[in-house]
C-alpha cells in the first residue's frame, strides 16, 4: 500500500499526520509527506516543520519520504499523483464555520471531487482507529469503499457496521418497516437491497472483520450521526460517484458533504468504480482551469 500524506506544517495538519501514521504502520505502507507552499519563499521554513511532522511519523514507526513543492496546492497534489501512484491521500480539514454548504475549506471539498485515490479527512481528536462505520446506500457505488475499509479494518483488527437508512414511509407501509428493521429478515427477502447489504457483509467476512448490519428509518444524515453517536465510531466511510460527461471528475453528494459538514471524527471518502481517469488528464485539466481563473 502507498499513502500520501498532505501537510502545510501547520499545528492543524498534526491531525493527518497522526492518522497517516496509524494507517501506515498497521498497513506497512510505503509513505509520502507532501508539503504545500503557497509562495515560494515559504518552503524553508516548510522543510523544518515537515521534517518535524516526519521525525513524529518515525517515533510512530513509519518511514516516510519527504517532499517539498509551492504553489496552489491542488494542482500540486495532482502533480504528486500524477508522478506516483497511491492508494489513499490523507489531509487535514480546518473548520470554518457552521452554516450553509461548505462548513470547512473550500479546498477540502474541491480536493476531494478532483483526485483518484480514496481521501481520509483527518477531523478531530481520536486515538484509534477501532469501529468503522460504512453509510451504503446498498448500491453499487460503496463496492470499493467495502474493499478499502475491509483490508483496513483486518490489519487494524477492527470492527465494522454497515448502515442503510431509508426514508420513513407513510404509516400504511408500517409492515414493509418493520421487515427492513430484521436485519435477518431483509438478507433473507432476496430483494436487491438485501442481496446488496449480504455480498457487502460476506467482503468483511471473508477477511476475518467482525461486521454488523444496521438499518435505520428516518432523514439519512440526522439518522447517520444518531448512530455514530450511540456506537462510538472512530471512522465515518462515506462515497461519491463519477460525474457523466467529458470531465472525468467526481461528485460529491448531499450526504457526503453533509457528514464532512458535521463530522467531529475522521471521514473516508471512497470512489465509485469505473474506468480510471488518470491523474495526469485531471492535471492538465485543473492547470487549464487555474490558468484561466488567475491573472
Amino acid at each position: 500500500m502507498t499513502i500520501l500524506i498532505c501537510s502545510d506544517g501547520t499545528p492543524p495538519s498534526d491531525s493527518a499526520i497522526h492518522i497517516g501514521g496509524l494507517l501506515a504502520n498497521a498497513t506497512h505502507a510505503r509513505t509520502t509527506l507532501l508539503g504545500i507552499a503557497e509562495q515560494s519563499a515559504d518552503e524553508e521554513a516548510l522543510r523544518h516543520a515537515l521534517e518535524k511532522q516526519a521525525t513524529a511519523l518515525l517515533n510512530a514507526g513509519v518511514d516516510a519520504r519527504i517532499v517539498v513543492a509551492s504553489g496552489e496546492p491542488i494542482l500540486q497534489i495532482l502533480s504528486e499523483l500524477s508522478a506516483n501512484k497511491y492508494d489513499l491521500v490523507v489531509i487535514g480539514a480546518r473548520h470554518k464555520k457552521s452554516s450553509g454548504l461548505f462548513w470547512r475549506s473550500q479546498r477540502t471539498y474541491e480536493l476531494i471531487k478532483a483526485i483518484e485515490p480514496p481521501v481520509m479527512v483527518a477531523i478531530g481528536k481520536f486515538g484509534r482507529l477501532a469501529r468503522f462505520l460504512v453509510c451504503t446506500g446498498g448500491k453499487h457505488y460503496i463496492d470499493e469503499g467495502v474493499k478499502l475499509t475491509a483490508n483496513l479494518a483486518a490489519v487494524l483488527h477492527a470492527e465494522v457496521t454497515l448502515l442503510h437508512v431509508s426514508p420513513e414511509p407513510p404509516a400504511i407501509f408500517t409492515n414493509l418497516v418493520q421487515m427492513e428493521s430484521d436485519v435477518d429478515a431483509l438478507l433473507a427477502s432476496g430483494s436487491d437491497l438485501g442481496q446488496s447489504l449480504s455480498a457487502q457483509r460476506e467482503a468483511f467476512q471473508k477477511l476475518g472483520v467482525t461486521v454488523q448490519i444496521r438499518i435505520r428509518h428516518g432523514l439519512v444524515v440526522d439518522e447517520v450521526f444518531k448512530e455514530v453517536d450511540d456506537g462510538d465510531y472512530d471512522v465515518i466511510v462515506a462515497g461519491t460517484s463519477r460525474a457523466r460527461g467529458p470531465l472525468r471528475h467526481y461528485i460529491m453528494g448531499d450526504l457526503t458533504r453533509s457528514i464532512l459538514n458535521r463530522s467531529q471524527r475522521p471521514v473516508l471518502v471512497v470512489r465509485s468504480a469505473g474506468v480510471k481517469s488518470g491523474a495526469g488528464f485531471l492535471l492538465r485539466l485543473w492547470r487549464r482551469i487555474f490558468n484561466r481563473a488567475g491573472p
